[in-house]
C-alpha cells in the first residue's frame, strides 16, 4: 500500500524518473565518454548533431555530448555538497533557536534575517568575488547561501514538536536537550528536510549555472553547464543546437528535483 501511494503521485514518479536518468548519465560519464571532454578538433568546429557527434560540437570542436556528461558530474557534486553544507549548519542553527527559544531564538533569527536582507544569489556572487572563482569556492558560497532556508524549516519544526506530549514526557523523565532533539524531535523532521534538500539541490544547480555563466563559477577547462551556455550564446544563430541542448539538460535537472520534492511533500501531506 505504501508503494502504491508513492506511485500515485505523478510529480514524484516523473521527477524520480528524470533524476534516475541523470544519475545513470552521470555514472556512465565516470567510466566512459565518446571523446575526451576537452579534446579539440578544429576541423569539426560547430558541427551539427550527427552519428560521430550525437549532440554536435562547440566553437572549439569539442564534443558537446562528452562535455555535458562531464558537466553532469560537476552539477551533482555541487548540488550534493552545497545542500549538505546548508543542511548541516541550518539544522544546528534552526534546532537551537527553535528548541531553546527566548533570547537565543531572537538573536539567531535576527542574524538570519540580516543574511536574507538581499537575495541569496547576490550573497553567493559576493563570496565568490571575494574569495575567487573556482569549484571549491562556488560550493562554499552556495552552501552558505542555503543555510537560512534550512534554518527556518528546522526552527519551525522544533518549535512545533517540542510542545508535543511525547517530548514533555521525555523531559519529565530527565532526558537532556541534546537527547530530546536528536532522538525524539529530529526523526519527525525527516520528511520536510528531504523536501527542502530536493528543492535546494535544484536551486544550487541553477545558481551554479548562473555563476558559471557570469564567469564566477567553475573555471575552464572543467566543463560546466552554465559556462557552456555562456560560450554557446554568440553562436545561437549559427549553432542553435549548442544552446538548446545545454539549456534543455539544465532544465531537465532543475525540473526533475523540483518535481521530486513536490511529490514527496504531497505524499507526506496525504499521509498526515
Amino acid at each position: 500500500m505504501k508503494l502504491k501511494r508513492w506511485l500515485q503521485s505523478k510529480p514524484l514518479v516523473i521527477g524520480g524518473v528524470l533524476v534516475i536518468l541523470l544519475l545513470l548519465f552521470m555514472l556512465t560519464g565516470v567510466f566512459y565518454t565518446p571523446y575526451e571532454p576537452n579534446e579539440m578538433n578544429t576541423a569539426m568546429r560547430l558541427a551539427p548533431p550527427q552519428p560521430a557527434y550525437l549532440w554536435g560540437t562547440d566553437n572549439f570542436g569539442r564534443d558537446i555530448f562528452s562535455r555535458i556528461m562531464e558537466g553532469t558530474q560537476t552539477a551533482f557534486l555541487i548540488g550534493f555538497t552545497s545542500v549538505s553544507i546548508g543542511l548541516a549548519f541550518g539544522l544546528v542553527i534552526g534546532a537551537t533557536a527553535g528548541y531553546f527559544g527566548g533570547f537565543v531564538d531572537e538573536a539567531i533569527m535576527r542574524l538570519i534575517d540580516a543574511t536574507q536582507a538581499f537575495p541569496g544569489i547576490l550573497l553567493a556572487i559576493m563570496l565568490v568575488s571575494v574569495f575567487g572563482p573556482g569549484l571549491n569556492n562556488t560550493i562554499l558560497a552556495l552552501g552558505l547561501m542555503s543555510v537560512p532556508s534550512f534554518s527556518r524549516i528546522a526552527r519551525s519544526g522544533f518549535i512545533q514538536y517540542k510542545e508535543f506530549e511525547f517530548v514533555k514526557a521525555s523531559v519529565a523523565k530527565g532526558a537532556g536537550p541534546l537527547r530530546i532533539m536528536v532522538r525524539h524531535i529530529l526523526p519527525n523532521m525527516v520528511s520536510p528536510l528531504i523536501v527542502a534538500a530536493s528543492l535546494g539541490f535544484s536551486g544550487s544547480v541553477l545558481a551554479e549555472a548562473g555563476l558559471s555563466y557570469l564567469g564566477l563559477g567553475v573555471q575552464p577547462p572543467d566543463p560546466s553547464w552554465g559556462r557552456m551556455l555562456s560560450e554557446a550564446q554568440p553562436f545561437i544563430i549559427n549553432a542553435p543546437w549548442y544552446v538548446l541542448i545545454t539549456g534543455a539538460v539544465i532544465t531537465t535537472m532543475v525540473l526533475g528535483f523540483n518535481l521530486l520534492g513536490d511529490g514527496i511533500r504531497d505524499v507526506y501531506d496525504k499521509k498526515g
